[in-house]
């Protein structure tokens, strides 16, 4: 990866351009809005300004949009694009950040991504896959899903370079990219552990998908950790949105012992987290700390912010289209194998140490 500057050289020989992760931090704000704004994205909710920051931004460092390519004989076409097939893009900016990071690291190398979201039809997806394989400029395949779960890959893409993006095969056949989960959780319970919080609730995501089942295993990794036996009643399964983790926070406050922090299996449900705090008289983070989970845009934006964990859509993106221009342009033999990838951690105001009174209730709860 080079430098905002253009200054190194990428693997065709054209200098580095700049990123949306460069946009990003010159306008100071997140990557899901800087493609939200570039790509014109419809209902994105952005106001003007944050809209002209990242404009003048991108206008500053030079960035622009690939081009259209014109059409020409099939003999004389340069295979320069890569196909990101996903089955849904539109319900949320997780496989939008994913596509941006594929396609800024595509483009630095000198290739190109064309997006298609076949909306788990299998009628359009078996004719993009036709469109795509008949496409001489067509160097491979990423193809993504917007949630983490086990597909069976098409037919037609045995033979054709694919990597695997937010999803897995078995038995792996491709090479497969999928955030940490496990990891996740357990960074997410180690920040609040660390803290010197030992009763934890945790409002966990709807329990059938791999998201959830795996963010629960690194929270009871974590607590193991510090000799905190897991307990099922500070467990709750929610649905993602604000009003279950409104309704869950209350039910976890409203417990003899209540939690002196509570993690959110994503940023929506913290939201509502802190909505039924605040409807308890407590004070986020003196009387409960909230942690969530994805960082999205709106999480810096809570009274007080959101402390949580990222999703590392943009960076899988990029490892989907690194291995698969080095299988399909420099003949790299790549074993099939799945690449987990860890998102940082991201402390701002919604967590804290817990009160001396809260602590010598969990103490007590712990013996």
């Amino acid at each position: 990866m080079g430098n905002q500057n253009g200054g190194d050289v990428g693997r065709r020989g054209g200098k580095t351009r700049p990123t949306m992760t460069d946009i990003a931090k010159i306008a100071g704000v997140s990557q899901s809005s800087v493609s939200l704004v570039l790509n014109e994205m419809s209902g994105s909710r952005i106001s003007p300004e944050t809209q002209a920051k990242v404009r003048d931004a991108a206008h500053k460092i030079g960035y622009k949009l690939p081009g259209v390519r014109n059409e020409a004989p099939a003999e004389t076409i340069e295979k320069d694009t890569i196909a990101f097939i996903v089955d849904e893009i539109s319900t949320s900016p997780h496989p939008v950040v994913s596509l941006d990071g594929a396609r800024d690291y595509a483009f630095e190398q000198g290739f190109l991504v064309s997006a298609h979201a076949t909306r788990s039809n299998p009628e359009l997806e078996e004719a993009v896959l036709r469109s795509v394989l008949r496409d001489p400029s067509i160097i491979g395949v990423i193809y993504a899903t917007i949630f983490t779960r086990k597909v069976h890959v098409p037919e037609g893409l045995r033979n054709t370079p694919t990597v695997l993006l937010n999803c897995y095969a078995e038995p792996r056949q491709q090479m497969a990219i999928v955030p940490g989960e496990v990891a996740g959780g357990f960074s997410a319970t180690a920040h609040l552990t660390a803290l010197g919080h030992r009763r934890i609730g945790f409002i966990n995501g709807e329990p059938w998908m791999d998201a959830a089942i795996d963010r629960l295993k690194g929270y009871k990794q974590a607590l193991a950790t510090v000799d905190v036996a897991f307990d099922e009643a500070l467990v709750r399964n929610g649905d993602w949105l604000p009003l279950r983790g409104y309704e869950a926070g209350l039910e976890l406050l409203s417990l003899p012992s209540a939690p002196t922090a509570i993690l959110c299996g994503n940023d929506l449900m913290a939201i509502g987290v802190m909505e039924a705090a605040a409807e308890r008289g407590l004070r986020v983070p003196e009387d409960l700390s909230v942690m969530g989970y994805d960082d999205q845009e709106l999480a810096r934006y809570t009274h007080p912010p959101l402390s949580t964990l990222v999703l590392p859509n943009y960076e899988m993106g990029q490892k989907a289209a690194e291995a698969l221009i080095d299988m399909a342009v420099h003949g790299k033999k790549l074993r099939p194998m799945t690449i987990k990838v860890d998102g940082p951690l991201v402390v701002r105001n919604s967590t804290g140490k817990p009160s001396s009174q809260a602590r010598a209730v969990a103490g007590a709860e712990v013996r």
